[in-house]
């Protein structure tokens, strides 16, 4: 078992310091490669993530009109100011956003069954919402 199995943190600490001061003999280059990886797909899953909540609060204002709340606009405030920075912080996840926009919807509808007890023939198969109107802070969907 090596060091980065055992105590993650300093095999991250340990390894930044030997790049900054040049000991790059001492890195083992295929696992710092597989951690950048993962910490890139991390982004995109949070980047999916906070678009599928979003999506679902869309769909919750759309269909439950009647109980619409302040908590829900918030929310959808809150969603797309979290993706707006997402997207500044890593631009190139911006094109992201429209392939995996169909995954997030369809995680979406599942949540928003699970919150609403709607089934989810109730929703739409595909997204109604154009991207950007979805980004938009100012589009609530009737």
């Amino acid at each position: 078992m090596n060091l980065q199995e055992t105590d993650f943190y300093r095999w991250t600490q340990e390894t930044a310091h030997a790049l900054r001061t040049g000991h790059y003999a001492e890195v083992d280059m295929q696992s710092v490669a597989e951690e950048l990886e993962k910490m890139g797909a991390s982004e995109r899953r949070e980047l999916i993530n906070r678009l599928a909540v979003l999506l679902m609060h869309l769909l919750k204002w759309q269909y439950q009109p009647g109980i619409r709340s302040r908590s829900w606009e918030l929310t959808l405030i809150e969603q797309r100011r979290e993706i707006q920075d997402l997207l500044e912080d890593n631009p190139s996840l911006k094109p992201q956003l429209q392939v995996k926009l169909d995954k997030a919807y369809s995680k979406a509808i599942l949540k928003a069954e699970k919150e609403t007890n709607l089934p989810a023939h109730t929703f739409p198969v595909q997204c109604p919402y154009p991207l950007e109107q979805i980004l938009q802070e100012d589009f609530y969907p009737d």
